[in-house]
């Protein structure tokens, strides 16, 4: 209780928190003249082994990730048979008090706040441990606003045959608990991507993506349901951050980050984006009516009687040839279309190619994202070991319809992960055969491809041969593909 006295030396002076498994005091240690944090172990539970080598194992585990993103070890003792671990005291408020007072909160610190959690998870992941318990009241904030992970009480060694508690087991807390840990299944680094997914989907909306009466309730939405985009209930957030969040939320462990080393990078160049001047990755929105143009009243300057008589004769003549053409059958060409604007084209994707030597394996449940007109959602390749294909294939690509046989003139992709080398390809099916008709390119945030194709077709595949760096593995988004077509050309032979 407030005033007891730990091991003649750490004097508790004020509850600060409590949960299932312990307490948390503010404390004076007297040897050092300092303020501390004390974590307790509930006296009903000291007697229970299994409690007690967790929380053992929790300051042990702690005690060995020095990291400026997790709240530091400093002591472990025990006193009339209670354990206890000493930490440093962060003098600040947890991330859950900061979002009940301010949600939502600015994007860019949303983000940064985001990015040290991931930094701070990553280390411990990198050291052989998953949190398991992600969310913002285990997020401290100090003086500075740096967040520090705490509350590893129910973290597990990534390595299962050393953890205490074996699939079959569900811990952690619901609203931000991730499917496969919902159902008891084995946990991985991905588990507290997806937490920390819900975290920043919290510090963006100031809402949770699901709620309901009870744990069951909510864990069975986890399990079942598909989060509703950050963008639905905020749409200043940007389309990177959007899709960070709705990538780290993804119901398979699999489709999420590869590691929260990930995710952390991926949130810091969301961050760079946000800070920069106008590099950013936005959706465009329809452009609006152009004003008028200005009136520009100019002093009027006298013609010459010469020149009036000159522009009279010219139009005449235009005139007379007019009625020659007219009646006369027109041109010995036959009409032609001179005018050289581009039509634009609708494009919609039909199939992923992955001819042999590839697996034929690639995703066709999203090809309409990369046409939806919406630059948060991508059609994506599958994650490779490689950026380049090598001899495993030649590469793959997303083939698009157009609504009858044109000559493209223009393909333009937009994506979130550049740096992918591509080409566009025209055939005559969805299977192909296709022949190149454009040169190859490095896919930037928005590339417009040339295409010189001889022959109108009705189908287009983007043909990805080099894959962006997303290191360790790799792929290629295919955010927004738009198109545009040849000018009529001439009808009637010539001669």
């Amino acid at each position: 209780m407030v005033g007891d006295v730990l091991a003649e030396r750490y004097e508790l002076e004020e509850l600060v928190g409590s949960g299932g498994m312990s307490s948390v005091y503010r404390a004076r240690d007297r040897v050092l003249d300092r303020t501390v944090a004390i974590k307790l172990l509930h006296q009903r539970l000291s007697e229970d082994e299994e409690y007690v080598e967790r929380f053992r194992r929790e300051a042990l585990m702690v005690a060995g990730l020095l990291h400026q993103n997790i709240v530091t070890v400093i002591d472990r003792g025990e006193d009339g048979g209670c354990p206890f671990i000493v930490f440093e005291f962060v003098a600040g408020e947890n991330l859950k008090q900061l979002v009940n007072r301010e949600a939502p909160l600015p994007v860019e610190r949303a983000v940064e706040l985001a990015m040290q959690v991931a930094r701070g998870l990553s280390f411990a992941h990198a050291n052989g441990y998953v949190h398991r318990d992600v969310k913002p009241q285990n997020v401290l904030l100090n003086g500075d606003g740096e967040a520090k992970v705490t509350d590893f009480g129910i973290a597990r060694s990534l390595d299962v045959k050393h953890g205490v508690t074996q699939t079959g087991t569900v811990l952690g807390t619901s609203d931000y608990i991730a499917p496969e840990q919902a159902q008891g299944q084995r946990v991985d680094e991905h588990t507290d991507v997806y937490s920390l997914g819900i975290v920043l989907y919290e510090l963006l909306t100031g809402e949770l993506p699901f709620s309901g009466d009870n744990f069951v309730a909510v864990a069975m939405q986890h399990i079942n349901e598909i989060a509703p985009r950050v963008s639905a209930k905020r749409p200043d957030v940007p389309p990177r951050v959007d899709a960070a969040v709705a990538r780290a939320l993804a119901k398979s462990p699999q489709d999420r980050f590869a590691t929260m080393a990930d995710f952390g990078r991926e949130l810091e160049a969301c961050l760079e984006e946000l800070r920069s001047d106008g590099d950013a990755t936005m959706v465009i929105p329809p452009q609006a009516a152009a004003p008028a143009p200005a009136v520009v009243r100019r002093r009027r300057r006298r013609v010459p009687l010469t020149a009036i008589v000159l522009v009279v004769g010219l139009a005449a003549a235009v005139a007379a040839l007019a009625i020659v053409l007219t009646q006369g059958g027109g041109s010995p060409n036959g009409p032609t279309n001179a005018g050289g604007a581009a039509t634009p084209v609708t494009l919609s994707g039909v199939t992923a190619y992955d001819p042999p030597p590839g697996d034929g394996v690639e995703d066709t449940g999203r090809l309409a994202l990369a046409t939806d007109g919406i630059l948060a959602t991508a059609w994506s390749t599958e994650w490779y070991a490689s950026n380049v294909f090598g001899g495993l294939k030649h590469g793959v690509g997303i083939v698009f319809a157009t609504p009858r046989a044109v000559r493209l003139r223009t393909l333009t992709v937009r994506t979130d992960t550049p740096g992918y080398v591509a080409q566009v390809e025209s055939g005559p099916s969805a299977k192909g055969p296709f022949v190149i008709v454009s040169s190859a390119q490095t896919v930037e945030r928005m590339t417009s491809f040339t295409c010189r194709g001889a022959v109108a077709a009705r189908y287009y595949m983007l043909w990805i041969t080099r894959l962006a760096a997303t290191a360790p593995h790799y792929r290629a988004d295919v955010n927004e593909v738009t198109g545009t077509s040849r000018p009529l050309q001439s009808t009637a032979p010539h001669g």
